[in-house]
């Protein structure tokens, strides 16, 4: 970090001279003139690292946010790693979210690529994610770009990559391209002409909403009512669309979260689950029960609609309603596709619950679990299906090799009907669930902090004094994951295996610590089994379940000192 402050206010002069938007550049020649050398420093302090997320930050002028030099740089660098490659020729898709300068990072990159040598294509206006996925295998491309910070909050922005396979970057890609960024001296060295790639019409979102009927059974049940909320996302018409093309009744959507909106008012945190962000998707449940619709499930999606958040009716509560957890509706939708007849490989990550991996042994289908996220999912041989906790379903591999929150309610929306027919409800299914495999039963302890070294801290006092026992179950097995394992890449991670205890009617517990890889936080899952002889003893046994994740929460956060 440079500490001088002529030093800093030189390069500060380096960056605006240079700086393509007049927004930024205002907020930079603000801090130059006044001197803010502390701001200064922190804008200064490096380069926003390229990685396997591609690049998230705060918006703001400077190598440490996210602006259009920056974005400039990195489209240059996957230009170049394309060009290296053997691919200077190819097709670049590019998608873009509702967000600030979203629009503006998309053309920005479509400009580099064509100023390359490459070919560009923008999808028509600001998308879901899964559609940019799926064009990019519709279309050929070589690569794919989309501008989002997907569920973080209004002050971010952020640049996803993909290659021509449709999935996500993973080691070594992210830091071959990482290392093209950095030899980028100079915008000026940069070509953007002015013109020279295509926007994109209507044609690829209507072969993705083509796409989204395969994954539903011709003929099952339709008959569901849904409220839904796009979270001011891009989500609400392709979502109605989808819905439309699928004939099932138009869903009900949250009228305060129906419109794109960057500024996110009615949410502290637009990703559904942070506490409070469904409240008003709820309420408008509520309010469509006490006149002549009875609402069966409300669904979310979050702002560039990858992911899919489920609520069931639960009444007796304040609410009314309980959102389900990502791995519950994980084993919900591969139940489902396991009784459809479903072949090929079932996989889900580490950090998720390991009832998936039961339902494919009784299925006799392949299981697979890798590191957190979908970049390594997609990459699961003769997958299938894939989930991870976070909300992320991949209910269609060979469309999109992504999660995607709109096929996902589709399919959720078709298991719900069913089970109604047949008057029964998705908390059965869970509830049946149970019974054959055990309850497994999850939680999470997540910390945000604003300074990461406390994350750092957490994780060397782990691993130089980790726990012994947990919630009063020894600790059988200790993983580091950052050394790798037989079937694992390393990652900044660790795992605990717990013992199961008779007594308590426990059968096994299971720990997983990891920093991440999106927002400042120190993530630990958490997943008790408890077996379950009927449906009868399923209440004492989530009592029992419950108790002992709060126990082991308590327990591991005083052995992380957070």
């Amino acid at each position: 970090m440079a500490t001088d402050p002529s030093e800093l206010i030189n390069r500060a002069q380096s960056w605006l001279a240079e700086d393509p938007d007049p927004e930024t550049r205002d907020e930079l020649s603000g801090l130059i003139a006044a001197q803010d050398t502390d701001e200064l420093a922190v804008r200064f302090a490096g380069t926003l690292q390229f990685g396997t997320a591609g690049l998230r930050g705060e918006l703001g002028a400077g190598p440490m946010r996210m602006n259009r030099s920056v974005v400039i740089r990195a489209a240059a660098g996957l230009a170049a790693y394309l060009k290296a490659k053997g691919q200077g020729s190819g097709l670049v898709v590019i998608g873009y979210d509702a967000r600030y300068k979203s629009a503006d990072f998309a053309r920005d990159t479509a400009a580099v690529m064509v100023g390359a040598g490459l070919r560009a294509a923008l999808l028509p206006r600001p998308l879901p994610t899964p559609v940019l996925a799926f064009a990019i295998r519709h279309l050929g491309a070589v690569a794919g770009v989309e501008v989002t910070a997907s569920h973080n909050p209004p002050r971010d922005n952020g640049y996803k990559v993909y290659l021509g396979d449709g999935s996500q970057i993973v080691p070594p890609a992210d830091d071959e391209i990482a290392t093209e960024i950095a030899a980028v001296r100079s915008l000026a060295d940069v070509p953007r002409p002015e013109s020279g790639w295509e926007t994109l019409g209507d044609d690829v979102l209507d072969a993705y909403l083509a796409r989204t009927d395969a994954v539903l059974t011709p003929g099952s049940p339709r008959g569901l009512n849904v409220v839904y909320t796009p979270m001011h996302g891009v989500g609400r018409d392709t979502l109605l669309a989808a819905f439309a093309r699928a004939g099932f009744p138009a869903p009900t959507v949250v009228a305060e979260q129906a419109e794109p909106d960057p500024d996110f008012p009615t949410v502290a945190f637009p990703n559904p689950e942070e506490p409070g962000a469904m409240d008003l998707a709820f309420a408008t449940a509520r309010a469509q029960g006490d006149g002549e619709v009875d609402i069966d499930i409300v669904i979310a999606n979050d702002p560039d609609a990858d992911r899919c958040a489920v609520a069931v009716p639960a009444p007796g509560t304040p609410e009314g309603w309980r959102m389900l957890r990502g791995d519950e509706v994980g084993a919900l939708l591969a139940a489902h596709l396991v009784r459809k007849g479903a072949t090929g490989t079932f996989a889900t990550t580490i950090v998720s619950s390991q009832l998936m991996s039961r339902i494919a042994a009784s299925a006799t289908l392949p299981y697979e679990e890798t590191l957190t996220g979908f970049k390594w999912l997609a990459r699961a041989d003769g997958l299938r299906y894939a989930y991870e906790e976070a909300l992320g379903y991949c209910v269609d591999p060979e469309g999109v090799r992504d999660k995607d929150g709109i096929t996902a309610a589709l399919l959720i929306t078709e298991l719900a009907a069913e089970l109604k027919r047949d008057g029964r409800t998705l908390a059965d299914l869970l509830d049946d669930l149970a019974v054959e495999h055990g309850l497994h039963a999850t939680d999470q302890l997540s910390v945000r902090v604003e300074d990461l070294s406390l994350i750092a801290d957490a994780m060397r006092r782990l691993r130089e004094q980790p726990p012994t026992t947990l919630a009063g179950l020894s600790v059988t097995r200790a993983d580091d994951l950052s050394q790798g394992t037989e079937s694992l890449p390393p990652t900044d991670g660790l795992r605990y295996y717990l013992s199961g205890s008779p007594e308590a009617g426990i059968e096994a517990a299971r720990v997983v610590v990891r920093p991440s890889g999106t927002e400042p936080k120190l993530k630990c899952y958490l997943e008790v089994v408890v077996p379950v002889e009927s449906a009868d003893v399923l209440p004492e046994a989530r009592g029992r379940a419950a108790g002992t994740l709060a126990a082991i929460k308590g327990d591991l956060s005083a052995a992380a000192g957070i």
